[in-house]
């Protein structure tokens, strides 16, 4: 499907149509007045309001008596009864493809036994064609003590369907023997660079492949049609909506995000708004793409690349300094080779491309600091906005180095209270003061904008807000906060979802903020969560979500 290039907005382009749109409304009638609301604007942490009034597209006024005198005999007035109103809510990372696709698939995080997760196999098994992958995840071996699944334990329950099916956290597969044998993989299947291939102590292939081993996987997977992809996405867009989420990033490592929004949603009529970084190895193609046609729109818009340089803290994949202590022979891998990631990034930040790389480890995230630092000295200055997705464990040095090179932490906050069950068996206490180091960060000056990681975590705000806020650790034990000193304000967490997140992606001159010429972009919620007891943010929930002025969920 061809774009016609004059629908296609980006950068200054669009900041220009806001100033424009602010003419424009001058002194018409509102379209569409919310009263009776607390408003929390996002222009600064304290700012709020109590009406908001619309035309158009965009937010026309703010505040009771400019709304009442701008409303007219044609204007809707919505009375939202006291609900609380926040900038629409952007997930700033998030793999949507593939979690669309995973509503349909099955699905593994109940199983806290060897034997639940082997009957949930089995069973699922049974109601799919014969022949069709059996696909999915979401199991965890922490849930049952840490013993890592094989392909023995699904082999019987799934004896003629091939099964693919990811840990959690995406950097981890378990494959059936069937599988196995369908894509080639046995005990003379040489390693694969920047990946594992899980051997037993004779040399067989355990079921379990990480990071780039997975890819000699995925790749012989029959892929779903696009019309499956379509539908899967409708069901992503809905779901998110239903959250309050008016806009995802999407830091993708191939292009089957990208391709879907092309053929079925880049005109907006879906009701999210997406930007998608495509791979970094590709950068040609997406720099390519930009001088033919453009940035995209404020509906779908492209113009980064995303790389993945280590892999997982539970997968012990993530690449530290010293070892992992549960499994000292590995201190983790790098997934992308370091000369790699330089010339990458060097050249698609010579282009114009903004570029986000995936570390999770301690000197991960240092190898891509320093590429980083080297890449801007030899481009030389501009508004650049490197992105460093996760940004997870860090050396002491580490946490400055973001404000003063300028480099955005896109952050993760549930990760925080699922991660804190296990973690520190894997790295143990004293490395874990500086993991999820959200307070940090910000205190430090440093833009962090903050996400999913959907479908590794749920594509809800909601429950990302009270990770941030609460650092309560999902098993329970931590009531008082993991690692409480990294807990986050509640403003400083809906910036990070709301105004950070806008400029993350270079539009805070048009998102992220309640405020006039801003596009009317709006997630409403039953109760407002600083009136809220803290330990009930949880139970907050969305109850409008209007995006472009129209309301999408409600």
């Amino acid at each position: 499907m061809n774009v016609d290039r004059r629908s296609l907005l980006a950068g200054s382009a669009a900041a220009l149509l806001g100033t424009r749109s602010l003419a424009a409304m001058a002194g018409r009638t509102l379209d569409i007045a919310y009263v009776n609301a607390r408003v929390w604007t996002g222009r600064s942490a304290t700012d709020r309001s109590d009406a908001i009034g619309i035309v158009g597209n965009r937010i026309a006024v703010v505040g009771a008596a400019a709304v009442h005198a701008r409303t007219g005999k044609t204007t809707q007035i919505v009375d939202l009864g006291g609900a609380f109103v926040v900038p629409g809510f952007t997930d700033c990372h998030t793999h949507f493809t593939m979690g669309s696709l995973r509503l349909s698939q099955v699905a593994l995080d109940t199983a806290m036994t060897p034997a639940e997760f082997t009957a949930q196999m089995g069973a699922a098994a049974s109601k799919i064609p014969q022949g069709r992958w059996l696909q999915g995840g979401g199991w965890d071996a922490d849930r049952w003590g840490g013993e890592m699944p094989t392909r023995a334990w699904i082999d019987a329950a799934t004896p003629d369907t091939p099964v693919a099916v990811y840990r959690y956290d995406l950097h981890m597969m378990l494959l059936n023997s069937v599988a196995l044998k369908a894509v080639g993989i046995d005990r003379n299947t040489p390693d694969v660079p920047g990946g594992v291939i899980v051997r037993d102590k004779n040399g067989d292939p355990t079921g379990l492949v990480k990071d780039a081993a997975k890819d000699l996987v995925v790749s012989r997977i029959p892929p779903p049609s696009a019309a499956e992809i379509d539908a899967a996405f409708r069901a992503g867009i809905a779901l998110g909506l239903s959250k309050g989420v008016t806009r995802v990033h999407c830091p993708e490592i191939d292009w089957n995000t990208f391709d879907t929004l092309r053929r079925e949603h880049y005109d907006g009529h879906a009701g999210m708004r997406f930007r998608v970084f495509n791979p970094l190895r590709d950068w040609e193609k997406t720099v390519a793409l930009v001088k033919a046609e453009g940035h995209g729109n404020d509906w779908f818009c492209w113009g980064a690349s995303k790389v993945v340089f280590d892999g997982s803290l539970g997968s012990r994949t993530a690449l530290f300094y010293e070892p992992y202590l549960d499994d000292p022979t590995t201190n983790g891998i790098t997934v992308t080779k370091r000369e790699d990631l330089r010339e990458w990034m060097g050249e698609a930040d010579k282009a114009g491309l903004q570029v986000a790389a995936h570390a999770i480890g301690d000197e991960a995230n240092d190898i891509v600091l320093d590429t980083m630092a080297e890449v801007a000295a030899a481009n030389g200055e501009r508004d650049r906005r490197f992105r460093i997705e996760h940004a997870q464990s860090l050396t002491p040095a580490a946490l400055p180095r973001f404000a003063k090179q300028k480099v955005i932490a896109s952050v993760q906050p549930y990760h925080a209270i699922d991660d804190g069950r296990w973690a520190i068996k894997r790295i143990g206490p004293e490395r874990l003061t500086r993991t999820y180091a959200f307070e940090s960060l910000i205190a430090s000056g440093a833009h962090v904008c903050m996400g999913s990681d959907w479908p590794v975590a749920p594509l809800d705000p909601l429950t990302g807000i009270p990770a941030a806020v609460l650092r309560e650790t999902l098993d329970g034990k931590n009531p008082s906060g993991w690692y409480p000193e990294q807990r986050v304000s509640l403003s400083a967490t809906l910036m990070g979802y709301t105004r950070e997140a806008a400029y993350a992606s270079f539009c805070e001159d048009r998102m992220g903020q309640i405020a006039p010429g801003y596009l009317a972009d709006l997630t409403v919620i039953d109760y407002d969560l600083f009136a809220m007891d803290k330990e009930k943010l949880g139970q907050a929930k969305v109850i409008r979500t209007i995006v472009d002025g129209v309301q999408r969920f409600g």
